[in-house]
C-alpha cells in the first residue's frame, strides 16, 4: 500500500513562514506520484502520463505563498530555465543539480500548507493537474516527437478547455471551443476516481501555454 508523502513539518505553519530554506527537494513524492499514476504498475494508472516514464521530474515542497489573479497558487509544472546573463543562469542550473543531481526535464512545485491540509482526492487532482502539463511535444502534423536518441522531446501544455461559461448556456457545449464538449460529458458522467476541489490555481495555467 503507498503511503501518501506529506510536506516536512518545517515548512508548515510558523516555522515555514520564517525559514531561511523555504524550498525543498520531495524524492519522495516523485516515487510517489511514478508509483501512483505513472510507472506501468501503477496503483491509479494513467496511460496519458506514460511518455512520463522517461522524463526526469523534479518534485519540489514552498513554504512561500503565491497568487495570480487573486487566487493562490498551489502547484506549478515547468521546464527548468531562467532569463538573464550567463552568471544568473549559471547560478539557477547549479542549485537545481545540487538539488536533483542533474537537470530535469520538468520541475513541479507544491505549496506544502496546501498540500498537508488537502484530502486525499484533492492531493491526487492537484498532483495529475500538473503531471498533465508536462507533455510529449507534438511535429506540426500532430505526431509525437522524438529526440535523436528516441527519448520523447517534451513540452509544456496547456488546458484542453479554454471557454467562458457564457457560451456554453447561450449556445450549446457543441458552439464552444476546443473540447467543450468532451469535458461537458466528462463532468456528467462523473469522476473515475473520486470527487475532489482544488481550493487554489495552478502557476503554470495562464501564461499563454
Amino acid at each position: 500500500m503507498l503511503t501518501r508523502p506529506r510536506p516536512p513539518e518545517r515548512l508548515l505553519g510558523g516555522d515555514g513562514a520564517t525559514t531561511a530554506r523555504p524550498f525543498e527537494p520531495a524524492p519522495d513524492l516523485r516515487d510517489w506520484a511514478y508509483a501512483s499514476f505513472i510507472s506501468e504498475d501503477a496503483l491509479l494508472l494513467n496511460e496519458e502520463h506514460a511518455h512520463l516514464r522517461e522524463a526526469q521530474i523534479g518534485f519540489m515542497w514552498t513554504a512561500v505563498p503565491n497568487a495570480r489573479g487573486g487566487n493562490s497558487v498551489v502547484g506549478q509544472a515547468e521546464i527548468p530555465s531562467i532569463q538573464g546573463g550567463k552568471w544568473a543562469r549559471g547560478r539557477f542550473f547549479q542549485q537545481v543539480e545540487e538539488w536533483f543531481g542533474l537537470i530535469p526535464d520538468f520541475l513541479i512545485t507544491f505549496d506544502a500548507g496546501f498540500a498537508d491540509e488537502a484530502d486525499d482526492a484533492t492531493f491526487c487532482a492537484l498532483v495529475e493537474h500538473e503531471l498533465y502539463h508536462c507533455a510529449q511535444a507534438r511535429t506540426p502534423w500532430g505526431d509525437l516527437k522524438f529526440r535523436k536518441d528516441g527519448s520523447p522531446a517534451f513540452t509544456m501544455r496547456g488546458h484542453d478547455v479554454e471557454e467562458f461559461v457564457g457560451i456554453v448556456q447561450r449556445y450549446g457545449a457543441g458552439a464552444a471551443a476546443g473540447r467543450t464538449s468532451a469535458f461537458v460529458a466528462a463532468a456528467v458522467a462523473g469522476p473515475t476516481i473520486a470527487a475532489a476541489e482544488i481550493a487554489g490555481c495552478c502557476g503554470t495555467c495562464g501564461r499563454g501555454l
